[in-house]
């Protein structure tokens, strides 16, 4: 099996990166995924989550209000340390199983926002980051998710640098241009994650 850590800065098309790679084969795990499935209504994490914050965080069916533990979160760093204390470990739990289901021969690519930011890189046999320029990630932020430019660039201010990423990169997809130069990098890299993979298993 091979693992591989896939992050890239808001905006610059991590997650088209993953569909693609998914697409051609790629078992892919993805961390805001798991993220939002352990704290689904009838979890042990959502029951957690209540008895940190109280009942007041749950909307009306019972299911976890996401705005309302963000405005609490985020506005508090021990209030966020004391949520990811609860979450992290089942999303670690559960991309383990997912992991070790995948099978022998089997490229995993693990979809890690915060890959960088929480020091991830030796976790993985390699780590891929999608690559885009800061005017090109406020562009699509502002054209294509609504963000006003400030909102956009408070975002990426939050995140780690594009010169952090690139640091602990194995590999580099560079997503500056169309999606029609997309396809044919990920093609290339899929191509060359099968050769490890199968490299591995020999």
């Amino acid at each position: 099996m091979l693992s591989v850590g896939l992050t890239g800065g808001i905006g610059a098309g991590k997650s088209e990166v993953s569909r693609l790679l998914e697409s051609y084969g790629a078992v892919l795990v993805d961390a805001d995924k798991i993220a939002r499935e352990v704290v689904e209504p009838g979890t042990p994490g959502l029951a957690a989550v209540v008895e940190e914050f109280g009942a007041e965080i749950l909307t009306a069916d019972g299911a976890l209000d996401r705005p309302k533990l963000g405005a609490i979160v985020f506005a508090d760093p021990e209030r966020l340390a004391a949520l990811n204390a609860i979450v992290h470990p089942l999303v670690g739990a559960r991309s383990r199983e997912l992991s070790e289901a995948a099978g022998a021969t089997a490229v995993v690519v693990h979809d890690v926002p915060l890959l960088t930011e929480n020091g991830l890189a030796p976790l993985y046999d390699l780590v891929v980051v999608v690559d885009a320029a800061p005017q090109t990630q406020i562009d699509r932020l502002v054209n294509l998710r609504g963000m006003t430019e400030s909102e956009a660039r408070a975002r990426m201010t939050a995140q780690a640098t594009r010169e952090q990423r690139r640091a602990i990169a194995d590999l580099v997809i560079d997503n500056d241009g169309p999606l029609a130069d997309l396809e044919p990098q990920v093609r290339t890299l899929w191509a060359e994650l099968t050769r490890r993979a199968a490299a591995d298993t020999d």
